[in-house]
């Protein structure tokens, strides 16, 4: 795939407040543009939106990726939001490579009815791998959206989540890996870390409140890129998805989120919403909302 094919947004966080990509019938990696003093970033993209909001950190660690009409199939695409955590190195690592990695594994793997989920484990795998082979500290957390042949894939490798709006009803497709996690703590332990409480967070090796992350050299025996993958065949009655950065989830839950999208449509208005409510409530985190229309992935039969 050419760096003509695949649209994406890595350290685009300082333009005017709003943002327009252009539409194509293919996208690009590209930077979208220089960083900003504003706090605020939004895309208007084709089939989603996105709002995106710096916390106190005094650079916007969060980040974004998307590839449409994958092989030249308007019915194919892939989204995905990242949370990064000890600076960009990973963040900005992840959202070029990504993407692509999973799209030409696709390509690469053979005919079994898992083939794409193989393919989705593969990709985080490899970027994975790839990055830390350049002895570059920082971590991110990662959640996938792929919508291929009429079906929904989604994937998380930390606290980054999915969250899916059927006939109005919210429904977390991922689940958060946390240390906090039962099994993910348990996962730890049995592999010789050590997991500590300390001002109401669980914590590895009293460093990371994440299990699960693509980076995180240090930590690389126990805070593991593996995903969780859950795939879903695609209904009209599935509306849209939210994906977000915990700094959303962590002051909003999923009914209300997808309450307030209802109330505002599938729009950019919508999250930017969200966002504010999530600051409103005292959110000092970056906080990266995205909302995808799913009908027009919907295969008719």
């Amino acid at each position: 795939m050419t760096s003509e094919e695949v649209k994406t947004s890595t350290r685009a966080w300082k333009r005017p407040p709003k943002i327009i990509i252009p539409e194509s019938p293919v996208c690009d990696f590209s930077d979208v543009g220089e960083v900003l003093d504003n706090k605020d970033f939004e895309v208007q993209g084709r089939d989603y939106f996105l709002a995106s909001r710096r916390g106190r950190r005094p650079v916007m660690e969060d980040g974004f990726s998307v590839i449409i009409d994958i092989l030249g199939d308007p019915k194919q695409a892939f989204f995905c939001i990242f949370d990064g955590h000890g600076g960009r190195a990973a963040v900005d690592y992840v959202t070029e490579n990504l993407g692509n990695n999973i799209v030409v594994a696709i390509g690469e793997v053979g005919k079994a009815e898992d083939q794409v989920e193989q393919a989705i484990r593969k990709g985080y795998l490899t970027t994975d791998k790839d990055f830390l082979s350049k002895g570059l500290s920082s971590g991110t957390c990662v959640a996938t959206v792929l919508l291929k042949d009429g079906e929904l894939y989604v994937a998380n490798a930390g606290d980054c989540r999915v969250v899916l709006c059927r006939k109005g009803i919210g429904e977390a497709l991922t689940s958060d890996h946390r240390v906090s996690r039962e099994d993910e703590h348990s996962r730890i332990e049995n592999l010789g870390g050590y997991v500590s409480y300390h001002n109401g967070v669980w914590r590895a090796q009293a460093t990371l409140a994440v299990s699960r992350a693509i980076g995180d050299q240090s930590l690389k025996e126990w805070i593991i890129s593996e995903p969780e993958i859950k795939k879903l065949h695609l209904t009209s009655d599935c509306e849209f998805l939210i994906v977000a950065s915990d700094g959303l989830w962590d002051k909003v839950n999923n009914q209300e989120a997808v309450d307030v999208v209802l109330r505002h449509k599938i729009t950019l208005e919508s999250c930017k919403k969200l966002v504010d409510i999530s600051s409103r409530r005292g959110n000092k985190d970056d906080a990266t909302v995205m909302v995808i229309n799913l009908q027009n992935f919907v295969r008719i039969r």
